[in-house]
């Protein structure tokens, strides 16, 4: 419209021209995305979870000494979806590709570095001195590593150098490691970028395939092709985490999973065997490979955003510590639960569970939180 204004003097009016007024509601801003994934907190403690439960009642070897007798006999209906718990791992992979490059876009090498180091090693360190100490005592069953491989445990090396492990599920963070060294180099030193991300998954996915096929002991322990299938299909969610109309993130997405789910069967199934403690099926393990993949897609497409809980930032923190003190302090707590008490074994394996998480907050609050900080601050620093 128009608005003519008046003057005293003999000029002539001067005649200005305002905006027409908006007809609709005022536009809002833009939604920004949250600040921290709580979802993705919660599924990392269900995979940590999945993980334990294979542990105590879904496989045989040492747990059979802690409950007296094989858990097929201890949980005669849930021993067979126990044994599917160990794909927890492969979710746990899934997960740390989406986080890792989410962690690492736009900032340095050292910055990286220290995260990383400091997120790993104080708890870790703890958790190998814990584990030796009690397997040390007479009054348990379980044999403890010699004070030399002990040692070299504490420099995450110990599977390559050929030491025992303290800790059962160490093997995940030495294949952790060798994914931070790859994508550090190709990625975070060259600076994050949509496409140096797109290309560094087609390669390492393309490199996978032909390491598999040259059975090339180096290459096949450099590129993983057991295990980048999950890393790079994380990596992927992520990149649809920051636009999920983005093609080339959904392609690597879905060759992920159709080359992960076949890693996973390859790894995972046997024929039926009554000498076999479990039998998983082939459908069974790619079922669990296809809801690991779809929980972080719809996680990564922001429809769970209204779980924003804060009881699931506490999950998130207890997943790693509980991770590596629940299976082998796990066996020492059914033997005395389950064996020394006569709790039945329902009611003991929910107990160890519940101790184990007691466990891993303490190792939360007064190591990590307390200890993390300060590390990543002195790696930071550094010249």
């Amino acid at each position: 419209m128009t608005k003519t204004v008046v003057t005293t003097s003999t000029t002539r009016p001067v005649t200005a021209v305002l905006p027409p007024a908006p007809s609709g509601p005022a536009p809002q801003p833009r939604k920004t995305a949250p600040g921290r994934l709580r979802a993705l907190d919660g599924l990392r403690l269900v995979a940590a979870l999945m993980v334990a439960a294979y542990h105590y009642g879904g496989r045989g070897g040492d747990v059979t000494a802690a409950w007296g007798t094989s858990p097929e006999f201890q949980f005669p209906t849930l021993h067979s979806l126990f044994a599917y718990g160990c794909l927890g791992v492969q979710v746990f992979f899934v997960i740390s590709g989406f986080v890792i490059c989410m962690s690492g876009w736009g900032r340095s090498l050292r910055s990286f570095f220290a995260s990383r180091a400091s997120r790993l090693l104080p708890a870790y360190w703890v958790a190998v001195a814990l584990v030796t100490a009690v397997f040390a005592l007479p009054a348990v069953a379980y044999a403890a590593v010699s004070p030399s491989e002990g040692l070299v445990n504490l420099t995450l090396l110990q599977q390559p150098l050929g030491a025992d492990r303290v800790l059962g599920v160490d093997w995940t963070l030495w294949v952790e490691i060798r994914f931070y060294a790859l994508f550090a180099l190709c990625v975070v030193l060259p600076g994050a970028s949509r496409q140096r991300v797109i290309l560094f998954c087609a390669c390492w996915t393309l490199a996978a395939a032909i390491t598999q096929a040259a059975d090339e002991p180096l290459l096949d322990l450099v590129l993983m092709p057991e295990h980048a299938p999950f890393f790079i299909g994380g990596i992927g969610l992520y990149l649809v985490y920051r636009n999920r109309r983005d093609a080339y993130a959904w392609g690597i997405v879905a060759v992920s999973w159709l080359t992960g789910q076949h890693a996973a069967v390859q790894s995972l199934w046997h024929p039926p065997s009554p000498d076999a403690f479990s039998n998983r099926t082939a459908f069974g393990i790619v079922l669990v490979v296809t809801l690991g993949f779809a929980l972080v897609a719809v996680i990564a497409l922001g429809w769970l955003n209204w779980a924003d809980w804060r009881w699931l930032t506490v999950a998130g923190a207890l997943t790693y510590p509980f991770y590596l003190v629940h299976e082998h302090l796990g066996w020492v707590v059914i033997e005395v639960l389950h064996q020394d008490l006569g709790i039945p074994s329902y009611a003991t394996f929910l107990l160890t569970v519940a101790a184990m998480l007691v466990l891993a907050w303490l190792l939360n609050r007064y190591v990590e939180k307390k200890f993390t900080p300060l590390m990543r601050t002195a790696l930071s620093r550094s010249r």
